[in-house]
């Protein structure tokens, strides 16, 4: 066993270990890839206050999210195609989650199921949900998750039209991999993984196949996924499908404080200021840079959460320390998935769970909930280098 001391480290044996397709799926951006790059360097720009002559007996990364305790404010982010990373990927990750005390968060687009996770948990897990066109599918989508009990519904609204990923298009991403001679070649290099995933559950998407009378091979999976994206998305739609759950709602993508207003006025539970980890809008601001911002703006009308570009214990931190409740992290998790299926999920959470811990004392604080913006020094251009124009400028 490597000795695993940061997230990177589990990035170097993921990259060794996992197809070349779903390694660039992860680890990729749209377009230019600006805003994926500066998702995570951005929190560089954030210093640390280092506090002395502080008791640090007694620390706890203990807190709450939604309400739900949780062992620290992380939770695993909704990533497609997660039981491609690794077989029966989704399935290890919420186990991993579960035992760690945090929650977890299933994506609509997953390989196994959500039948397939609440088989295998007994805690219950959120579930993302992409609005689509195909009202009836959503609806019974929405049912499914109501059965397996799940505690949460997190409503993805940056993804009605697909951002561009220059790498998933040249790498044909699909699941199960076509098999190309491109294909092939690296999959000849990446045997460990080829063996798990001839005993995975599934190797398909399985909240769709079976679900949808029109899929009966891969290629109709991906024509109708394409199309099925719904570019008329709005506020009201988002209030129907509020009502339609009943339950508590986590409205994710929102990266502006006016949508952050929005949100908070029909009473959603949290918002996740996101950017999609950098795959829809490149250009658009990192979610570190703009959260003081909707903090300013709602932060006593809705509890907030952030995700995209968290890659450490210390991240986190500075995400809390900002005003932030709770964070998501994706990559992390998947490296970890990748690297070591569930064990390496639970080695990302310690590695960043012990970061947290560490910061925090040496910040002289020992409880997450006292972490505030005095914990930290912060350019004082940091929020404001920017402005959206109006008419009439």
């Amino acid at each position: 066993m490597p000795t695993i001391t940061n997230i990177e480290d589990l990035k170097r044996i993921y990259e060794r270990r996992v197809p070349r397709m779903f390694f660039d799926y992860a680890e990729s951006g749209s377009w230019t890839e600006q805003t994926f790059r500066e998702n995570t360097s951005d929190f560089e720009d954030i210093r640390l206050r280092q506090r002395v002559a502080v008791d640090m007996t007694g620390r706890s990364t203990a807190s709450q999210m939604i309400g739900q305790d949780v062992s620290m404010p992380v939770a695993l982010a909704p990533v497609g195609l997660t039981g491609m990373q690794h077989a029966d990927g989704e399935i290890k990750a919420a186990k991993a989650a579960e035992a760690f005390g945090v929650p977890f968060t299933l994506s609509t687009m997953s390989i196994n199921s959500i039948e397939d996770v609440a088989e295998n948990t007994t805690a219950p897990f959120w579930f993302q949900l992409y609005t689509m066109k195909d009202q009836d599918y959503v609806g019974r989508l929405i049912q499914r998750a109501k059965d397996a009990k799940c505690s949460a519904l997190v409503i993805t609204l940056d993804l009605q039209i697909l951002g561009q990923r220059h790498k998933d298009l040249k790498n044909g991403l699909s699941a199960p991999p076509k098999l190309t001679p491109k294909t092939i070649a690296n999959l000849m290099t990446k045997w460990a993984w080829g063996i798990e995933m001839l005993g995975a559950k599934r190797r398909e998407f399985g909240n769709i196949v079976g679900h949808v009378d029109s899929i009966t091979d891969t290629r109709s999976l991906g024509t109708w996924t394409a199309e099925q994206f719904d570019p008329s998305l709005d506020w009201g739609k988002v209030e129907k499908l509020m009502e339609q759950w009943g339950g508590k709602v986590i409205l994710k993508g929102i990266l502006d404080a006016e949508d952050a207003k929005m949100a908070a006025k029909l009473g959603a539970d949290a918002i996740v200021v996101s950017n999609h980890g950098g795959r829809q809008l490149d250009g658009a601001l990192s979610t570190i840079r703009v959260l003081p911002e909707i903090m300013d703006a709602v932060g006593n009308d809705v509890e907030v959460h952030l995700d995209s570009g968290i890659r450490s214990g210390q991240d986190v931190l500075k995400a809390l320390a900002l005003g932030a409740k709770g964070t998501f992290i994706g990559r992390a998790f998947v490296y970890g998935l990748g690297a070591m299926g569930q064990k390496g999920v639970t080695t990302a959470l310690e590695v960043i769970q012990k970061e947290l811990d560490t910061t925090m004392a040496l910040c002289g604080e020992r409880n997450v909930a006292d972490l505030g913006r005095h914990n930290l020094l912060v350019p004082e251009d940091f929020g404001g280098r920017w402005q959206a124009w109006s008419s009439n400028n």
